[in-house]
């Protein structure tokens, strides 16, 4: 059993789970893309908040830009200290997360070599979960028999196309310019989007992830993977059909070779055998 604030970056592969003694349960997988050496440009952490509440994060850093995989790693660090800095002092998590948002914003910039990263943030306490993000890593919370109730919005031109009702959720996973992203940690333009608090069930699973998992699956497959049985083998399971289709490409199904990071999460059932 642990506690303990962990930081996952450049992993070439890992998959670890970690129990809480408040109650709950956290999976962390993150491996570097199979079609390529350089670094896995991902980042995860899982952050104690203190009195039984949790952060959890991922990000990505971006592609094709010079330190994807620094970038990364300084958003999830910052934020871990902004969210121990608030145990001290008179802070809300909410506000810890958002000033790690900023900090992070902050010190990518200074860096100067036009880095950025995604962003995507989720603080669960005993009864709620609320979500932050920046760009299209993306969060989603299901209940045991499926359904979404929490599912965060890739800031994309496809992403907002689908939330428009422009695109499907079938184009949008298979469109040519799904990898461009409109909001990022490294621009003084960046702005995150949050939830409301959602009232969370027992054996509602909480999943994030980098856009290796979200653009090689739609929301309902990543659900029927991980809803049932135990987290750590739906974790496992999701990850290696996610690099099966990175590997195999098909006419008939998304194939986007990419890093791919998930975080998921669930606290178990209770004797007040609340519905999902």
């Amino acid at each position: 059993m642990t506690t303990l604030s962990k930081i996952y970056e450049r992993c070439d592969e890992v998959e670890e789970r970690l129990d809480f003694p408040a109650g709950g349960q956290a999976v962390v997988l993150s491996a570097r893309s199979p079609d390529k050496e350089s670094a896995n440009e991902d980042s995860a952490a899982i952050i104690d908040a203190g009195n039984g509440a949790i952060v959890l994060a991922v990000a990505d850093g971006l592609g094709g830009q010079p330190g994807g995989d620094q970038a990364s790693a300084i958003a999830v660090r910052e934020l871990r200290n902004c969210v121990h800095a608030a145990r001290k002092e008179p802070t809300s998590v909410r506000e810890a997360i958002l000033d790690g948002f900023d900090r992070a914003n902050r010190a990518i910039i200074g860096q100067g070599n036009g880095s950025a990263t995604t962003l995507v943030v989720v603080e669960v306490d005993e009864r709620h979960a609320r979500s932050y993000h920046v760009g299209d890593s993306g969060l989603l919370v299901c209940g045991g028999r499926g359904k979404i109730k929490l599912e965060t919005i890739a800031h994309s031109p496809v992403g907002y196309a689908v939330e428009a009702g422009i695109l499907s959720a079938k184009e949008a996973i298979q469109h040519e310019d799904r990898h461009i992203v409109s909001n990022v940690v490294g621009d003084p333009s960046m702005h995150v989007g949050m939830s409301s608090p959602l009232r969370l069930r027992p054996r509602d699973t909480v999943v994030l992830a980098s856009d290796g998992l979200f653009d090689n699956f739609h929301a309902w497959e990543i659900v029927e993977f991980v809803r049932r049985g135990s987290l750590s083998d739906g974790v496992h399971t999701l990850a290696s059909r996610c690099r099966e289709r990175m590997t195999r490409p098909s006419d008939t199904r998304p194939s986007k070779p990419d890093d791919l990071t998930i975080v998921a999460f669930r606290r178990p059932r209770t004797a007040s055998k609340a519905s999902s």
